[in-house]
């Protein structure tokens, strides 16, 4: 089984020690294509396009010159923990031992508006660059253009070194749509999580993407191969609801988060 997530906002540069080998994103060349477009543009006009404040601006600005596709700086860092949001916390690499974490490195991919796909513990440099951003390059307007054929060619790879015929979407929408999902050799899995508001079950942001990062950490704790098992899942009080769920889009609810 594969599994994609999303990345995060929130970033953690600080480094960390790791007993495994870092590895290189398989897409840098096309990193460095975008990371060159994003060089040339302002402050004023990075913000514009990104909707961000003048601060966050300014700040991606400058990573985006100092962006080395040979990671002399010494800010690179292992994907899985440089991303910092609520799937992450979720998912808290931190506490995942060496055996864990090379069966992330095999089945956990992150998707990403600057690298397309980074597994686990390639490097990574900090930087701020939406999948929804539309940053025109050669492929087209945005970056789906760009990356839609190169990401779903990447994940089929991996599948068939994995001989799996399953991909579970633990991403959300907006990065999700980088995928070609008729051309992905694979069933995808798309669980769906709801918390109990106002008299009804409903998907509330916060938490659908802290239960994504614990389903992810599940699934590499209890090295999953069977999608059914995926409906046992349990986690910070999230109960798989049969009534709910069709077999590609199973449902969990929670009646108060833990």
């Amino acid at each position: 089984m594969l599994m994609v997530v999303s990345p995060a906002k929130d970033l953690d540069p600080n480094p960390v020690s790791l007993q495994l080998d870092s590895t290189m994103p398989a897409l840098l060349p096309q990193a460095s294509e975008l990371a060159d477009i994003c060089k040339k543009l302002s402050p004023a006009e990075l913000g514009s396009l990104m909707h961000i404040s003048d601060k966050l601006a300014g700040l991606n600005a400058a990573r985006f010159c100092q962006w080395q596709a040979d990671y002399s700086v010494p800010d690179a860092k292992a994907a899985l923990f440089m991303f910092n949001g609520d799937v992450y916390q979720g998912l808290d690499a931190a506490s995942l031992n060496t055996k864990q974490l090379q069966y992330a490195q095999q089945h956990l991919r992150i998707l990403s508006g600057l690298y397309g796909v980074l597994r686990p513990l390639d490097l990574m440099l900090p930087y701020r660059l939406e999948m929804g951003t539309k940053l025109a390059n050669q492929a087209g307007k945005d970056l789906y253009a760009f990356w839609q054929q190169q990401i779903t060619d990447n994940l089929n790879k991996q599948l068939a070194e994995l001989k799996s015929d399953v991909l579970l979407n633990l991403a959300s929408q907006e990065y999700f749509k980088a995928v070609k999902p008729r051309a992905l050799q694979a069933r995808i899995i798309t669980p769906v999580f709801k918390d109990f508001k106002n008299g009804q079950y409903k998907i509330i942001s916060f938490f659908a993407k802290k239960a994504r990062g614990l389903m992810a950490r599940y699934v590499i704790q209890q090295q999953v191969t069977d999608p059914k098992t995926i409906n046992k899942f349990n986690l910070a009080g999230y109960q798989y609801s049969k009534d709910d769920s069709t077999a590609d889009k199973p449902v969990f609810l929670r009646r108060q988060p833990e």
